[in-house]
Protein backbone atom coordinates (compact mmCIF):
# COMPACT_ATOMS: atom_id res chain seq x y z
CA UNK A 1 0.00 0.00 0.00
CA UNK A 2 2.53 2.16 0.67
CA UNK A 3 4.29 1.88 -2.81
CA UNK A 4 1.11 2.82 -4.49
CA UNK A 5 1.13 5.81 -2.56
CA UNK A 6 4.61 6.54 -3.67
CA UNK A 7 3.37 6.39 -7.36
CA UNK A 8 0.93 8.44 -7.25
CA UNK A 9 2.70 11.08 -5.47
CA UNK A 10 4.73 12.20 -8.94
CA UNK A 11 1.42 12.16 -10.62
CA UNK A 12 0.16 15.02 -8.12
CA UNK A 13 2.89 16.72 -8.37
CA UNK A 14 2.62 16.79 -12.32
CA UNK A 15 -0.82 17.65 -12.66
CA UNK A 16 0.11 20.74 -10.51
CA UNK A 17 2.79 22.03 -12.32
CA UNK A 18 0.86 21.68 -15.54
CA UNK A 19 -2.21 23.35 -13.93
CA UNK A 20 0.05 26.07 -12.85
CA UNK A 21 1.71 26.45 -16.44
CA UNK A 22 -1.65 26.78 -18.08
CA UNK A 23 -2.90 29.18 -15.30
CA UNK A 24 -0.38 31.78 -16.65
CA UNK A 25 -1.90 33.62 -19.20
CA UNK A 26 -4.91 33.78 -17.47
CA UNK A 27 -3.27 35.72 -14.54
CA UNK A 28 -1.60 37.73 -17.30
CA UNK A 29 -4.93 38.94 -18.85
CA UNK A 30 -6.43 39.04 -16.05
CA UNK A 31 -3.38 41.92 -14.82
CA UNK A 32 -4.76 43.96 -17.92
CA UNK A 33 -6.87 46.77 -16.90
CA UNK A 34 -10.34 47.12 -19.15
CA UNK A 35 -10.66 50.81 -20.93
CA UNK A 36 -13.45 52.28 -23.08
CA UNK A 37 -12.37 53.71 -26.61
CA UNK A 38 -13.74 55.77 -28.84
CA UNK A 39 -12.57 55.60 -32.85
CA UNK A 40 -11.41 59.05 -34.07
CA UNK A 41 -13.55 59.79 -38.03
CA UNK A 42 -13.43 63.33 -39.39
CA UNK A 43 -16.78 64.73 -39.72
CA UNK A 44 -18.89 68.20 -40.20
CA UNK A 45 -19.87 69.97 -37.06
CA UNK A 46 -21.84 73.45 -36.75
CA UNK A 47 -19.89 75.50 -34.14
CA UNK A 48 -21.93 78.20 -31.99
CA UNK A 49 -19.60 79.69 -29.67
CA UNK A 50 -21.40 80.63 -26.30
CA UNK A 51 -20.45 84.17 -24.60
CA UNK A 52 -21.63 85.65 -21.42
CA UNK A 53 -22.75 89.29 -21.81
CA UNK A 54 -24.25 92.14 -19.89
CA UNK A 55 -27.33 94.38 -21.46
CA UNK A 56 -26.75 98.04 -21.67
CA UNK A 57 -29.79 100.94 -22.61
CA UNK A 58 -28.98 102.02 -26.25
CA UNK A 59 -29.12 105.32 -24.99
CA UNK A 60 -29.00 106.95 -21.46
CA UNK A 61 -30.28 110.79 -20.89
CA UNK A 62 -29.81 111.83 -17.60
CA UNK A 63 -32.24 114.56 -17.14
CA UNK A 64 -30.78 117.73 -15.34
CA UNK A 65 -32.00 121.36 -15.21
CA UNK A 66 -30.07 124.13 -16.97
CA UNK A 67 -31.61 126.76 -15.13
CA UNK A 68 -32.85 127.53 -11.15
CA UNK A 69 -36.03 127.47 -9.88
CA UNK A 70 -38.89 125.77 -8.02
CA UNK A 71 -40.19 122.60 -9.41
CA UNK A 72 -44.07 122.92 -9.96
CA UNK A 73 -45.08 120.50 -11.80
CA UNK A 74 -43.94 117.32 -13.03
CA UNK A 75 -45.38 115.80 -16.64
CA UNK A 76 -44.52 112.21 -16.77
CA UNK A 77 -45.16 109.15 -14.88
CA UNK A 78 -42.06 107.17 -13.61
CA UNK A 79 -41.72 103.88 -15.50
CA UNK A 80 -44.05 104.89 -18.47
CA UNK A 81 -42.68 105.60 -22.09
CA UNK A 82 -41.49 109.41 -23.16
CA UNK A 83 -40.93 111.08 -26.00
CA UNK A 84 -38.15 113.23 -27.31
CA UNK A 85 -39.32 116.79 -26.72
CA UNK A 86 -42.35 115.51 -24.33
CA UNK A 87 -42.15 117.94 -21.29
CA UNK A 88 -41.44 116.26 -18.29
CA UNK A 89 -41.00 118.79 -15.13
CA UNK A 90 -42.15 122.77 -14.89
CA UNK A 91 -40.34 125.39 -13.21
CA UNK A 92 -41.57 128.32 -11.87
CA UNK A 93 -41.73 131.02 -15.38
CA UNK A 94 -42.40 133.69 -13.34
CA UNK A 95 -38.69 135.06 -12.67
CA UNK A 96 -37.13 134.12 -15.94
CA UNK A 97 -40.27 136.12 -16.95
CA UNK A 98 -39.09 138.91 -15.22
CA UNK A 99 -36.02 138.69 -16.50
CA UNK A 100 -36.96 138.80 -20.24
CA UNK A 101 -39.02 141.48 -19.97
CA UNK A 102 -35.99 143.51 -18.33
CA UNK A 103 -33.84 142.47 -20.96
CA UNK A 104 -36.37 143.73 -24.01
CA UNK A 105 -36.23 147.00 -21.84
CA UNK A 106 -33.11 147.55 -21.76
CA UNK A 107 -32.78 146.51 -25.59
CA UNK A 108 -35.21 149.19 -26.28
CA UNK A 109 -33.17 152.00 -23.76
CA UNK A 110 -29.96 151.21 -25.93
CA UNK A 111 -31.43 151.55 -28.94
CA UNK A 112 -32.82 154.93 -28.33
CA UNK A 113 -29.63 155.80 -27.17
CA UNK A 114 -27.87 154.64 -30.20
CA UNK A 115 -30.21 156.64 -32.24
CA UNK A 116 -29.86 159.96 -30.64
CA UNK A 117 -26.32 159.93 -30.57
CA UNK A 118 -26.48 158.53 -34.40
CA UNK A 119 -28.70 161.75 -35.42
CA UNK A 120 -26.57 164.07 -33.21
CA UNK A 121 -23.38 162.74 -35.30
CA UNK A 122 -25.35 163.71 -38.55
CA UNK A 123 -25.91 167.00 -37.47
CA UNK A 124 -22.10 167.61 -36.80
CA UNK A 125 -20.87 166.04 -39.91
CA UNK A 126 -22.90 169.13 -41.85
CA UNK A 127 -21.48 171.22 -39.69
CA UNK A 128 -18.01 170.46 -39.11
CA UNK A 129 -17.17 171.34 -42.80
CA UNK A 130 -18.28 175.12 -41.76
CA UNK A 131 -15.93 174.76 -38.75
CA UNK A 132 -19.53 175.17 -36.26
CA UNK A 133 -18.39 171.90 -34.74
CA UNK A 134 -14.89 171.30 -33.90
CA UNK A 135 -12.67 168.05 -35.12
CA UNK A 136 -12.42 166.83 -31.32
CA UNK A 137 -16.17 167.38 -30.92
CA UNK A 138 -17.42 165.45 -34.12
CA UNK A 139 -15.06 162.14 -32.82
CA UNK A 140 -16.34 162.11 -29.46
CA UNK A 141 -19.80 162.03 -31.27
CA UNK A 142 -18.57 159.26 -33.54
CA UNK A 143 -16.99 157.15 -30.43
CA UNK A 144 -20.37 157.52 -28.53
CA UNK A 145 -22.34 156.14 -31.31
CA UNK A 146 -19.49 153.18 -31.63
CA UNK A 147 -19.70 152.40 -27.58
CA UNK A 148 -24.22 152.69 -28.07
CA UNK A 149 -23.93 150.35 -31.49
CA UNK A 150 -22.26 148.35 -29.03
CA UNK A 151 -24.79 148.39 -26.19
CA UNK A 152 -27.15 147.79 -28.46
CA UNK A 153 -25.69 144.14 -29.30
CA UNK A 154 -25.07 143.48 -25.83
CA UNK A 155 -28.81 144.15 -24.38
CA UNK A 156 -29.61 141.70 -28.08
CA UNK A 157 -27.88 138.97 -26.40
CA UNK A 158 -29.22 139.67 -22.73
CA UNK A 159 -32.81 139.50 -24.45
CA UNK A 160 -31.87 136.01 -26.82
CA UNK A 161 -30.02 134.66 -23.45
CA UNK A 162 -33.09 135.70 -21.60
CA UNK A 163 -35.62 134.06 -24.05
CA UNK A 164 -33.46 130.78 -24.00
CA UNK A 165 -33.62 130.66 -19.65
CA UNK A 166 -37.28 131.06 -20.01
CA UNK A 167 -37.48 128.02 -22.55
CA UNK A 168 -35.72 126.18 -19.95
CA UNK A 169 -38.52 126.63 -17.65
CA UNK A 170 -40.21 123.70 -19.58
CA UNK A 171 -37.75 120.19 -18.81
CA UNK A 172 -38.28 117.79 -21.45
CA UNK A 173 -36.53 114.84 -22.88
CA UNK A 174 -33.85 114.76 -25.58
CA UNK A 175 -34.48 111.64 -26.14
CA UNK A 176 -37.21 108.49 -26.54
CA UNK A 177 -36.84 106.00 -24.01
CA UNK A 178 -38.60 104.86 -20.46
CA UNK A 179 -38.57 107.23 -17.37
CA UNK A 180 -36.59 106.19 -14.14
CA UNK A 181 -37.36 107.40 -10.71
CA UNK A 182 -37.58 110.64 -10.14
CA UNK A 183 -34.95 112.01 -7.56
CA UNK A 184 -37.26 115.67 -6.83
CA UNK A 185 -40.85 116.41 -6.35
CA UNK A 186 -43.14 119.10 -6.75
CA UNK A 187 -41.84 122.12 -4.70
CA UNK A 188 -38.31 121.48 -4.23
CA UNK A 189 -35.79 123.99 -5.33
CA UNK A 190 -32.93 122.65 -8.03
CA UNK A 191 -30.00 124.87 -9.57
CA UNK A 192 -28.92 124.97 -13.78
CA UNK A 193 -26.59 122.31 -14.10
CA UNK A 194 -26.56 120.57 -10.73
CA UNK A 195 -24.53 117.58 -9.62
CA UNK A 196 -27.89 114.92 -9.08
CA UNK A 197 -29.83 114.70 -12.23
CA UNK A 198 -33.78 114.77 -11.64
CA UNK A 199 -35.05 111.36 -13.84
CA UNK A 200 -32.96 109.02 -16.02
CA UNK A 201 -34.68 107.90 -19.55
CA UNK A 202 -33.32 105.02 -21.05
CA UNK A 203 -33.85 103.75 -24.73
CA UNK A 204 -34.07 99.95 -24.81
CA UNK A 205 -35.81 99.46 -28.18
CA UNK A 206 -33.15 98.32 -29.57
CA UNK A 207 -30.77 97.40 -26.64
CA UNK A 208 -27.32 96.67 -26.18
CA UNK A 209 -25.41 93.81 -25.45
CA UNK A 210 -21.72 93.73 -24.28
CA UNK A 211 -19.85 90.39 -24.34
CA UNK A 212 -16.90 89.11 -23.74
CA UNK A 213 -14.36 86.94 -25.80
CA UNK A 214 -10.87 85.52 -25.41
CA UNK A 215 -8.13 86.81 -27.65
CA UNK A 216 -7.85 83.97 -29.08
CA UNK A 217 -11.77 83.20 -29.81
CA UNK A 218 -11.20 86.59 -31.28
CA UNK A 219 -8.42 86.33 -33.54
CA UNK A 220 -10.13 82.97 -35.02
CA UNK A 221 -13.46 84.60 -34.98
CA UNK A 222 -12.06 87.55 -37.04
CA UNK A 223 -10.27 85.36 -39.24
CA UNK A 224 -13.35 82.82 -39.74
CA UNK A 225 -14.81 86.37 -40.70
CA UNK A 226 -12.48 87.45 -43.47
CA UNK A 227 -12.57 83.98 -44.89
CA UNK A 228 -15.74 83.74 -45.15
CA UNK A 229 -17.10 80.83 -42.89
CA UNK A 230 -19.32 82.95 -41.07
CA UNK A 231 -23.07 83.80 -42.31
CA UNK A 232 -23.53 87.53 -42.26
CA UNK A 233 -26.40 90.25 -42.57
CA UNK A 234 -25.51 92.99 -44.42
CA UNK A 235 -22.11 92.40 -43.51
CA UNK A 236 -22.43 92.28 -39.96
CA UNK A 237 -22.82 89.06 -38.07
CA UNK A 238 -25.91 87.48 -36.65
CA UNK A 239 -25.93 87.03 -32.93
CA UNK A 240 -28.78 84.61 -30.88
CA UNK A 241 -29.19 85.16 -27.51
CA UNK A 242 -30.15 82.72 -24.36
CA UNK A 243 -31.95 84.69 -21.27
CA UNK A 244 -30.56 84.11 -17.76
CA UNK A 245 -34.14 82.02 -17.35
CA UNK A 246 -32.14 79.64 -20.27
CA UNK A 247 -35.19 80.75 -22.82
CA UNK A 248 -34.16 81.66 -26.07
CA UNK A 249 -34.69 85.68 -27.28
CA UNK A 250 -37.11 86.03 -29.52
CA UNK A 251 -35.12 88.21 -31.60
CA UNK A 252 -31.81 88.08 -33.40
CA UNK A 253 -29.63 90.89 -32.93
CA UNK A 254 -25.74 91.55 -34.97
CA UNK A 255 -22.40 91.91 -33.85
CA UNK A 256 -21.83 95.70 -34.20
CA UNK A 257 -17.96 95.96 -33.35
CA UNK A 258 -15.58 95.52 -30.80
CA UNK A 259 -13.30 97.26 -28.14
CA UNK A 260 -9.57 98.06 -30.01
CA UNK A 261 -8.24 97.33 -27.09
CA UNK A 262 -7.48 93.87 -24.53
CA UNK A 263 -8.31 94.20 -20.73
CA UNK A 264 -5.29 94.06 -19.06
CA UNK A 265 -7.21 92.30 -16.07
CA UNK A 266 -9.31 89.30 -17.51
CA UNK A 267 -6.85 89.08 -21.37
CA UNK A 268 -10.42 89.44 -22.85
CA UNK A 269 -12.18 91.88 -25.96
CA UNK A 270 -15.49 93.21 -25.14
CA UNK A 271 -17.91 92.81 -28.38
CA UNK A 272 -20.52 94.83 -28.42
CA UNK A 273 -24.52 93.36 -30.17
CA UNK A 274 -27.21 95.05 -30.93
CA UNK A 275 -31.26 93.79 -30.39
CA UNK A 276 -34.41 94.78 -31.31
CA UNK A 277 -36.13 94.99 -27.84
CA UNK A 278 -40.17 96.18 -28.86
CA UNK A 279 -41.56 94.15 -26.04
CA UNK A 280 -39.20 95.43 -23.13
CA UNK A 281 -38.33 92.04 -22.71
CA UNK A 282 -34.10 92.94 -22.18
CA UNK A 283 -33.35 95.02 -19.35
CA UNK A 284 -30.35 97.19 -18.63
CA UNK A 285 -27.77 95.22 -16.17
CA UNK A 286 -29.42 91.63 -16.82
CA UNK A 287 -26.73 88.90 -17.67
CA UNK A 288 -27.39 87.20 -21.05
CA UNK A 289 -26.17 84.13 -22.95
CA UNK A 290 -24.65 85.18 -26.54
CA UNK A 291 -25.14 82.05 -29.22
CA UNK A 292 -22.40 83.05 -31.83
CA UNK A 293 -22.83 81.10 -35.14
CA UNK A 294 -19.29 80.19 -36.69
CA UNK A 295 -21.02 77.96 -39.13
CA UNK A 296 -20.16 73.89 -40.45
CA UNK A 297 -16.62 73.37 -40.67
CA UNK A 298 -15.69 69.89 -42.60
CA UNK A 299 -13.03 67.11 -41.66
CA UNK A 300 -12.72 67.90 -37.81
CA UNK A 301 -11.77 65.54 -35.45
CA UNK A 302 -14.32 65.82 -32.45
CA UNK A 303 -13.33 64.32 -29.25
CA UNK A 304 -15.80 63.46 -25.91
CA UNK A 305 -14.69 65.89 -22.75
CA UNK A 306 -14.20 62.47 -21.16
CA UNK A 307 -11.51 61.79 -23.17
CA UNK A 308 -9.59 65.18 -22.66
CA UNK A 309 -7.11 66.16 -19.49
CA UNK A 310 -4.61 69.10 -18.67
CA UNK A 311 -1.51 68.43 -17.23
CA UNK A 312 0.33 71.09 -14.77
CA UNK A 313 1.08 73.69 -17.83
CA UNK A 314 -2.21 73.71 -18.44
CA UNK A 315 -1.76 72.30 -21.94
CA UNK A 316 -4.89 69.68 -23.55
CA UNK A 317 -3.59 65.69 -23.44
CA UNK A 318 -5.36 62.53 -24.40
CA UNK A 319 -4.92 59.00 -23.88
CA UNK A 320 -4.57 56.62 -26.94
CA UNK A 321 -4.48 53.11 -27.32
CA UNK A 322 -1.40 51.97 -29.93
CA UNK A 323 -1.97 49.03 -32.22
CA UNK A 324 -0.39 47.00 -29.64
CA UNK A 325 -2.73 48.25 -26.98
CA UNK A 326 -0.14 49.72 -25.29
CA UNK A 327 -1.34 53.18 -23.24
CA UNK A 328 0.13 56.41 -25.13
CA UNK A 329 0.19 60.33 -24.00
CA UNK A 330 -0.20 62.54 -26.90
CA UNK A 331 -0.32 66.59 -26.29
CA UNK A 332 -3.13 68.20 -28.20
CA UNK A 333 -4.63 71.49 -29.32
CA UNK A 334 -8.06 71.46 -28.21
CA UNK A 335 -9.25 74.87 -29.64
CA UNK A 336 -13.05 74.60 -28.90
CA UNK A 337 -16.08 72.90 -26.47
CA UNK A 338 -19.07 72.35 -28.58
CA UNK A 339 -21.62 70.01 -26.80
CA UNK A 340 -19.81 67.45 -24.78
CA UNK A 341 -17.01 67.26 -27.07
CA UNK A 342 -14.03 69.27 -27.90
CA UNK A 343 -12.58 70.18 -31.06
CA UNK A 344 -9.31 68.84 -32.02
CA UNK A 345 -6.63 70.86 -34.73
CA UNK A 346 -3.77 68.89 -33.89
CA UNK A 347 -1.95 66.31 -31.07
CA UNK A 348 -4.95 63.59 -32.87
CA UNK A 349 -5.44 61.68 -36.21
CA UNK A 350 -8.53 60.06 -37.76
CA UNK A 351 -8.52 56.27 -36.66
CA UNK A 352 -6.87 56.95 -33.38
CA UNK A 353 -8.52 55.24 -30.12
CA UNK A 354 -8.83 57.76 -27.16
CA UNK A 355 -9.45 56.34 -24.53
CA UNK A 356 -12.79 58.00 -22.13
CA UNK A 357 -13.39 55.25 -19.29
CA UNK A 358 -11.16 53.12 -16.96
CA UNK A 359 -8.50 56.16 -17.04
CA UNK A 360 -8.12 55.94 -13.32
CA UNK A 361 -6.70 52.67 -13.90
CA UNK A 362 -3.73 53.40 -16.86
CA UNK A 363 -0.75 55.02 -17.37
CA UNK A 364 1.34 55.62 -20.78
CA UNK A 365 3.15 52.57 -21.11
CA UNK A 366 0.79 49.68 -19.82
CA UNK A 367 -1.45 47.57 -21.86
CA UNK A 368 -4.81 47.38 -21.97
CA UNK A 369 -7.61 45.72 -22.76
CA UNK A 370 -10.30 47.16 -25.04
CA UNK A 371 -14.17 47.25 -24.06
CA UNK A 372 -16.72 49.15 -26.45
CA UNK A 373 -17.44 52.36 -25.27
CA UNK A 374 -20.83 52.99 -24.02
CA UNK A 375 -20.88 56.76 -24.38
CA UNK A 376 -23.61 57.87 -26.05
CA UNK A 377 -21.26 60.60 -28.53
CA UNK A 378 -22.92 61.79 -31.60
CA UNK A 379 -22.50 60.93 -35.00
CA UNK A 380 -19.01 62.82 -35.23
CA UNK A 381 -16.91 60.38 -33.30
CA UNK A 382 -17.42 56.85 -34.24
CA UNK A 383 -17.27 54.30 -31.45
CA UNK A 384 -15.23 51.06 -31.55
Amino acid sequence: MNRKCLLLIPLFFSSVIITACDNKPAVKTAMEPEVGVVTLAPSSVNIKSELPGRALAFEIAEIRPQVGGIIIKRNFVEGDKVSKGESLYQIDPAPLQARLDSAKGALAKAQATANNVRLTLNRQSALIKSNYVSRQDYDTTRSQLNEAQANVAVAKADLEQATINLRYANVTSPIDGISGKSSVTVGALVTANQENALVTVQRLDPIYVDLTQSVQDFLRLKEEKANGQIAQQQGKIPVELMLENGKPYRHTGTLEFSDPAVDETTGSVTLRAVFPNPEGEILPGMYVTALLDEGSQQNVLMVPQQGITHNEQGKATALILDQENVVQLREINAVKAVGNQWLVTAGLHPGDRVIVSGLQRIHPGIKARVLPSKLNTPDTVAEQ
